[in-house]
């Protein structure tokens, strides 16, 4: 497959999240894989205001990447949080010439195995709702046609998590993202749970769960629950994969 036929796939993934039951989780996780694959980054990491601005972790295409958004918000340091409070972009970020700017940041991100970083906000008229991060283990540089693709992606992305069908008030647009951090805390959880029941890695288990829920048309949120109440067994969701 080409990369403009990959794209146009992309492309309709994630606008068929435009719909009014859409899991915003999966949205998010598809947003953080596809700017990887499409922008030659090793792992991507997406930052969510909550009703409050309050910003949570709430994807990443790896562990090691949700760690380091993690540590961006503990220390309140990082260009993603640049990028959220200016809603521009920042992008092309050697590592090597930041250490002035975000020392913490910087000293994390390089221990992690990354050389370079670019921060894409997720914004729709002026408001910023979230960042998507790319970590690339080479001093990668993105073109102006790469930048653009890529701030495509978050665009589309936010118009489905703002979408005027679903998010006609401000309360029910607090309602969806805090239903969405309720689900993202479950699915943390239930990564750990299945990971210790059927003896694999973090990442290998939300893989498994993300393709058993959308084999059977499950909520993660849902699938999650049932992991770590048991009524949803490791090799359940393990068969799912296998089939």
């Amino acid at each position: 497959m080409s990369r403009e036929q990959r794209l146009a796939q992309v492309f309709v993934e994630l606008a068929d999240t435009l719909v009014d039951d859409f899991d915003v989780i999966d949205l998010l996780h598809t947003l953080c894989e596809a700017s990887v694959e499409l922008l030659q980054a090793e792992a991507a990491g997406l930052i969510l205001a909550d009703p409050r601005s309050v910003l949570h972790v709430m994807a990443s295409t790896t562990e090691e990447a949700n760690l380091l958004e993690l540590f961006v918000l503990q220390n309140d340091e990082g260009p993603c949080l640049d990028c959220y409070s200016t809603g521009i972009q920042m992008v092309n970020i050697d590592l090597q010439e930041v250490e002035e700017r975000w020392p913490r940041f910087r000293a994390a991100t390089i221990a992690a195995g990354y050389r370079s970083t670019h921060a894409l906000p997720l914004r729709l008229r002026g408001q910023v709702i979230g960042v998507l991060n790319l970590f690339c283990t080479d001093r990668a540089t993105l073109s102006d046609s790469d930048v653009d693709l890529g701030q495509a992606l978050c665009d589309i992305a936010t118009v489905g998590l703002l979408q005027e069908r679903t998010v006609r008030r401000s309360e029910l647009l607090a309602e969806q993202l805090q239903s969405a951090l309720n689900s993202r805390i479950l699915l943390e959880q239930a990564k750990g749970v299945l990971s210790e029941r059927a003896g694999i890695g973090v990442d290998e288990a939300f893989v498994l769960m993300r393709a058993y829920a959308r084999r059977n048309r499950l909520q993660l949120g849902a699938v999650a629950g049932a992991v770590i109440d048991g009524t949803l067994t490791a090799s359940e969701v393990a068969g799912a994969d296998r089939r």
